[in-house]
């Protein structure tokens, strides 16, 4: 979706790289490409040339032309083939092709920063299929630049800190995210499968996102269902049934035209049993002290420690085993991390996922996360969906009444 170029955002790359000294920057992860000209690609084969000066050149499949022009910031495309009838390499390599070619043609190659430690790569327009760069991509830049770093520290630091647009298409997100927990709430009821749930909440998404207020393109959801007992860390969805009187989790991640959420919701068919009330209550008031503490100038290693202390002192020690504070943005888990043995201040601008959680062994518990922007004032929370769920509308209304 075409947006206007957010300048305050390239400007503060810029001044980061004027201040390493860079000629340029050369990235191919979906999501830096995205943030550095609005374009997101398809198959995640295209670059971008961002130099320190002068206008970006993007580096697009050819049947993406038509994309390119209506969503990027620069006009300075170029086109590589997906198929060409005299080169029988991949298409990413005609892509890095074209990369030296510019490099070059524009006399950039003093300094110049690629992506050496992504760690993980960002999903493309087409989700399903990332791409990852070859040791053929690395090798390539050495023999034409004079110098070659790695530019991941410096996209980090300048990721880390969201624009008035950037928050303007993660509240869009964050929107959509909870009318698809409003909808799968109203329609769900004991029986159905976890996976039945999990593809409601995806198909809303994906079906009212696509057009969604006339600024989106392409919303995409992605989820993790379990319920009662099939609450757990990090399994998959399954067939098992939806609990009466006991939670469904929903891990969430929406993605509209690439910036996300990342969120955990929760809700009760029936009436929350005893045990399960107890453990909301304290989990919810882990929540409120990480999230009243998580202020401009705090501390992130006494963000984790405190939510960890809390958890154990309610009688749950060692628990959660997965972080519980990260940035989130032109991805759903992005720099910076909260842990009690690194470092590193929460800032003005930043979007954090707090998510403390508590599980039982032998499988049930409860986990909470929403996305908090760091204002002047404190922070905002994004998404309205509420996470004492018990806040929420009934479930199975939807369901009841159409069956009625």
């Amino acid at each position: 979706m075409a947006w206007p170029v957010d300048s305050s955002k390239l400007d503060r790359v810029r001044g980061l790289m004027k201040d390493h000294d860079l000629s340029a920057l050369v990235v191919r992860a979906p999501d830096n490409v995205l943030y550095l000209s609005n374009y997101w690609c398809m198959k995640g084969y295209d670059a971008l040339v961002f130099p320190r000066e002068g206008e970006a050149t993007l580096i697009a499949l050819e049947p993406q032309l038509a994309d390119a022009q209506r969503n990027s910031w620069t006009k300075d495309i170029r086109l590589f083939k997906g198929y060409d009838e005299r080169d029988p390499r991949p298409p990413q390599y005609r892509a890095l092709d074209l990369a030296l070619v510019v490099l070059k043609e524009r006399g950039l190659t003093d300094k110049v920063a690629i992506e050496l430690n992504m760690g993980t790569q960002s999903a493309d327009r087409m989700v399903g299929e990332p791409t990852t760069p070859t040791q053929n991509f690395f090798d390539a830049f050495p023999k034409i630049c004079g110098e070659v770093v790695d530019a991941t520290p410096l996209l980090s630091e300048a990721r880390g800190i969201k624009t008035s647009q950037e928050i303007e298409r993660m509240r869009l997100a964050n929107e959509l995210a909870a009318l698809a927990m409003e909808h799968t709430r109203e329609h769900m009821r004991p029986g159905m499968k976890e996976s039945e749930v999990g593809g409601m909440y995806e198909s809303f998404v994906h079906g009212l996102g696509v057009g969604y207020k006339g600024k989106v393109e392409m919303a995409r959801a992605f989820t993790l269902v379990w319920s009662g007992k099939g609450i757990a860390t990090f399994t998959a969805t399954g067939d098992r049934p939806i609990q009466a009187n006991e939670p469904t989790l929903f891990e969430i991640w929406v993605c509209v035209d690439g910036y996300w959420t990342d969120l955990t919701k929760n809700a009760c068919p029936g009436d929350l049993t005893p045990q399960y009330h107890k453990l909301l209550d304290l989990l919810l008031k882990v929540f409120e002290a990480g999230v009243t503490y998580a202020r401009d100038g705090a501390s992130f290693p006494e963000l984790d420690r405190l939510i960890r202390a809390r958890i154990s002192e309610g009688g749950y020690p060692g628990q959660p085993s997965h972080p519980i504070c990260h940035g989130v943005g032109a991805r759903a888990h992005e720099p910076p991390y909260a842990h009690q043995a690194g470092g590193g201040t929460i800032q003005r601008g930043m979007v954090l996922a707090i998510e403390p959680g508590i599980y039982w062994r032998g499988g049930g518990g409860l986990r909470v996360e929403d996305n908090f922007w760091i204002t002047g004032a404190g922070n905002e929370k994004l998404c309205s969906y509420p996470d004492d769920f018990r806040l929420a509308g009934r479930c199975g209304a939807g369901a009841l009444a159409r069956e009625g």
